[in-house]
C-alpha cells in the first residue's frame, strides 16, 4: 500500500556492511590517536589497530547486549554513567587479552576505553555516521521481549509525529529549499500528501493538542488565562494545571487510549504508555526505566547527546553573534541561560523521545504520538525562517527520516504522518514597537496594578526539564530522591511559570491572600484582560463604567487588531474604525475582523461563549503586506492568536488514508479524521501480548 513501511522494506545487507566497515575505521583511527598520546598503551604497529577494532566491535556487538539487559536499571538510575563505566571495563578486559595489545593495567584500560568512546562519539558525529545499527535494535527487542511487551501483527499501526510551531507554508518552502529532503521525497514519490488546515482562534499547543488527542478544547482560550470560578492562573505546561486541562477535555477514548504512547507531548490522549507528557508527569507509573529503556541500550549514547550538547550550545551563541552582527530584524536578545534550553530542546530531549519512539515501535504499538519541540523553541527566538531555524527543521526531518527507517525493524507495518499543532507569525514584539507592553497600556487606563506574564513561549524546555524531574522523582533511588529536591526547589520559585521568562503568575487564591484587581495575560499576540475582583464576564457597559477610558485606548491603538468583549446586545468584536456584532453579523463601519479571514467570526464566537472567556481579548494587528503580528511576549516568532501562518498548520499524511475534500478547520476536526485513521478496537484487542 500506498504510504505503508512494511516490516521487510527497506533491509540492505550492504547498507549494514558499509556502516560497520566506517565504525571499524572510525575506532581504529581513535585507537592509533590514544596510542599516540597514552605512553602506556601499545598496539606494535599501525597494521594492528584495525584488528583491534574489529575486537572492540565484536564485544561491543556480542556481549555488551547481553549483559546490558542485566543492569538497564543502574543505567537509568546513573543517567547512563553506569552503562558507560561497565562498556569501558568490558572493553578494557577485552584490549588486555588481545595479544598484540601491550596495557599497563586494567585502570589504563577503562580510560582507553572511555576516551574511545568520545573519540568514536566525535568522529561519526563530525563525519555524520549513520548511528542507526541492527545490533541496538536487537537489544531493545530483546529487552521488550522478556517483558512481554512485543506486539506480532499485520494489521497497521500509526505513527503521529508532530512538529511543533510549524506552518503548512514554512514546510512546503523547507521542502523546495532542500531543509525537509525526507518529508519532500515522500510526496515527490507520491507516498504523501500535504494538507493544510486552520487552527481555532487559541493557536497554541494547549488547545491544539486537546482538540487533536481528545477531540475537545472546549473552554481553552488561549495558553494561560485567570479563572475566576476557581480565582486562579492556569498555564498549560503546569503539570497540575496541565492535568486537571487534561482530565476536563478527556472522555477517556482519546486518540492513544486503545494501548498508544504519548511521548513529549503537553497532552496524552489517554495513552497507557507515556512519557515527558506534562499532564501525566505527576502520576507515579513505576515504568521510568522501561520508557528510557532504549536510550540507555546503547553505550556511547550519553557521550554523544553530551558532544552534541556542547557544539549545539556553541552554534547558538554563534548565530546569535551574527544576528547581532549583521543586524538582522525583528531579533530578542538571547542569553547564555537560553542557549542551554536551545541544547535541551534540539538535542537532549530529542534524543531521549527519539528512543522512546525507537521503543514503542519495536514494541509494535498500535498509535504512538510525540512532539519534536526543537524547531518551535528555535524559531521563537530566531524567527520563523532564519538560518538556525531551518537548521532544526532539518535535523527534525533527519531524525524523522530515521524514525521511517526504524519501521523495518518493528513487528507490524506502520503508517507515518507528520502533522503541526499550529504555526508561527513572526514580527517586531508590541514592545519593541510601541515602547510599552500591553500590560502597561491596561494599567495607564485603568490605573490599577495587574499581575501578568512576561513569559518566553509556550513550551519552553525548562518546563520539560521541570517535568523531567517530576516524572523521575515517582522513583525509588538515589535518581528520585535527587528530583525530589528539583521539583522542591523549582516548586517555590514563583517567578518561573516554568516557561523561563520574569512571570508574575500568583498562585491559587487562598484563605487570607487578596484575590488580585486586574489580570493582564499573553499568548502569543492574543491578550486576555480579566478583573478577578468583578463577579461574572463583565459587559463592555459595565466597563465602560469602571474604566472609561479603557476599550477606546485599546481599539484606538495601532498595535491592537481588534478587541472583543460581552455587552448588553450579546458580543461584539472592536476595532480602530468600527465594530461587529458577532452573534448577528451585523457590522457598523469598517469590519475589524475582515483581515483575519473568512472564518475570522466564527473563531471569535465560539471563543466568546466559553464559561471561561475573560472579560476582554485583545488580537493583535497583523500587518498582511510584512505577514507580521506584534507578540505581546518577547519572542521573534510567536503563535496563540490569528493573522499570518500561525493559523494554518499541516497534516503530511499517506495517500491511502482519507482526507475530506472540504477545508478542515478546528482541531476537533482533526481529531475525528486522525481517529478514522486507527485500525479498530477490536482488532487491536485480538493482537497476540
Amino acid at each position: 500500500m500506498e504510504g505503508l513501511n512494511q516490516p521487510d522494506a527497506h533491509r540492505h545487507p550492504w547498507r549494514l556492511a558499509s556502516r560497520i566497515i566506517v565504525v571499524v575505521l572510525i575506532d581504529a583511527l581513535a585507537l592509533l590517536l590514544l596510542e599516540a598520546v597514552l605512553p602506556g598503551f601499545d598496539m606494535h604497529g599501525r597494521g594492528a589497530a584495525l584488528p583491534t577494532a574489529l575486537g572492540v566491535g565484536l564485544v561491543n556487538a556480542l556481549i555488551w547486549p547481553v549483559l546490558s539487559r542485566f543492569t538497564l536499571k543502574l543505567s537509568v538510575l546513573t543517567l547512563g554513567l553506569w552503562g558507560l563505566f561497565l562498556n569501558a571495563l568490558l572493553v578494557g578486559l577485552a584490549l588486555m587479552a588481545m595479544p598484540w595489545v601491550q596495557i599497563d593495567g586494567i585502570g589504563e584500560g577503562i580510560v582507553i576505553s572511555l576516551c574511545m568512546a568520545i573519540l568514536t562519539s566525535l568522529i561519526s558525529s563530525l563525519f555524520a555516521i549513520d548511528e542507526d545499527s541492527t545490533w541496538y535494535y536487537n537489544v531493545v527487542r530483546a529487552q521488550l521481549k522478556r517483558r512481554g511487551q512485543v506486539i506480532q501483527t499485520d494489521e497497521p499501526g500509526i505513527l503521529f509525529l508532530e512538529i511543533d510551531g510549524l506552518a503548512h507554508d514554512v514546510l512546503r518552502r523547507a521542502m523546495t529549499n532542500g531543509n525537509a529532503p525526507a518529508m519532500a521525497s515522500w510526496v515527490r514519490e507520491g507516498s504523501h500528501k500535504l494538507e493544510s488546515w486552520e487552527t481555532d482562534w487559541s493557536s497554541q499547543t494547549g488547545a491544539c493538542q486537546a482538540g487533536i488527542l481528545h477531540g475537545n478544547n472546549h473552554d481553552m482560550p488561549a495558553f494561560r488565562w485567570w479563572e475566576k470560578d476557581t480565582s486562579r492562573a492556569l498555564v498549560t505546561n503546569h503539570p497540575k494545571d496541565a492535568a486537571e486541562m487534561e482530565a476536563r477535555q478527556s472522555d477517556g477514548n482519546g486518540l492513544l487510549s486503545e494501548d498508544g504512547a504519548s511521548r513529549a507531548n503537553i497532552l496524552s490522549g489517554d495513552a497507557p504508555h507515556s512519557m515527558l507528557t506534562m499532564s501525566t508527569v505527576m502520576k507515579p507509573r513505576g515504568q521510568l526505566g522501561k520508557d528510557y529503556a532504549a536510550y540507555f541500550a546503547r553505550p556511547y549514547g550519553v557521550v554523544k547527546t553530551a558532544i552534541h550538547t556542547v557544539a549545539e550550545i556553541v552554534r547558538e551563541r554563534r548565530d546569535n553573534m551574527r544576528q547581532e552582527r549583521t543586524g538582522i530584524e525583528p531579533k530578542i536578545e538571547r542569553s547564555r541561560v537560553y542557549a542551554v534550553m536551545r541544547a535541551w530542546a534540539t538535542v537532549i530531549q530529542l534524543d531521549l523521545q527519539i528512543a522512546a519512539v525507537v521503543g514503542d515501535i519495536l514494541s509494535g504499538r498500535p498509535a504512538i504520538y510525540t512532539t519534536f519541540l526543537a524547531y518551535d523553541e528555535v524559531a521563537h527566538h530566531s524567527g520563523i525562517e532564519r538560518p538556525e531555524s531551518l537548521y532544526t527543521l532539518t535535523k527534525v526531518d533527519r531524525e524523522i527520516d530515521r524514525i521511517r527507517r526504524v519501521v523495518a525493524e518493528s513487528p507490524r507495518p506502520y503508517h507515518l504522518v507528520v502533522l503541526s499543532d499550529h504555526g508561527q507569525s513572526q514580527g517586531a514584539t508590541f514592545l519593541q514597537r510601541y515602547g510599552v507592553t500591553l500590560e502597561q497600556v491596561v494599567e495607564q487606563a485603568t490605573g490599577a496594578e495587574a499581575i501578568g506574564t512576561g513569559e518566553e513561549g509556550e513550551q519552553n524546555p525548562r518546563a520539560y526539564i521541570t517535568a523531567s524531574a517530576e516524572e523521575a522523582s515517582h522513583e525509588e533511588g538515589p535518581v528520585g530522591t535527587a528530583a525530589k529536591a528539583v521539583v522542591k526547589r523549582d516548586s517555590k520559585r514563583d517567578d518561573i511559570g516554568l516557561d523561563g521568562g520574569q512571570a508574575q503568575i500568583e498562585k491559587p487564591a487562598e484563605d487570607g491572600d487578596e484575590i488580585p484587581a486586574l489580570s493582564v495575560m499573553a499568548s502569543g499576540c492574543l491578550g486576555l484582560i480579566t478583573f478577578p475582583r468583578e463577579p461574572g464576564r463583565l459587559t463592555r457597559e459595565r466597563i465602560d463604567d469602571l474604566y472609561p477610558s479603557l476599550l477606546d485606548t485599546l481599539r484606538q491603538h495601532p498595535g491592537v487588531g481588534f478587541v472583543m468583549v460581552d455587552s448588553e446586545n450579546g458580543g461584539v468584536v472592536l476595532g480602530a474604525d468600527g465594530l461587529c456584532w458577532i452573534e448577528t453579523g451585523e457590522v457598523e463601519g469598517e469590519d475589524p475582523l475582515a483581515p483575519f479571514g473568512p472564518n475570522a467570526a466564527a473563531h471569535v464566537l465560539r471563543t466568546h461563549r466559553f464559561s471561561n472567556c475573560p472579560d476582554i481579548m485583545v488580537n493583535s494587528t497583523w500587518w498582511r503586506d510584512m505577514d507580521e503580528v506584534a507578540a505581546f511576549e518577547e519572542l521573534v516568532g510567536s503563535h496563540g492568536g490569528m493573522g499570518g501562518t500561525q493559523s494554518h498548520p499541516f497534516v503530511l499524511h499517506p495517500v491511502d488514508l482519507p482526507w475530506p475534500d472540504h477545508p478542515v478547520i478546528g482541531a476537533e476536526e482533526v481529531h475525528r479524521i486522525l481517529k478514522s485513521w486507527l485500525p479498530p478496537a477490536d482488532a487491536k484487542a485480538s493482537l497476540p501480548a
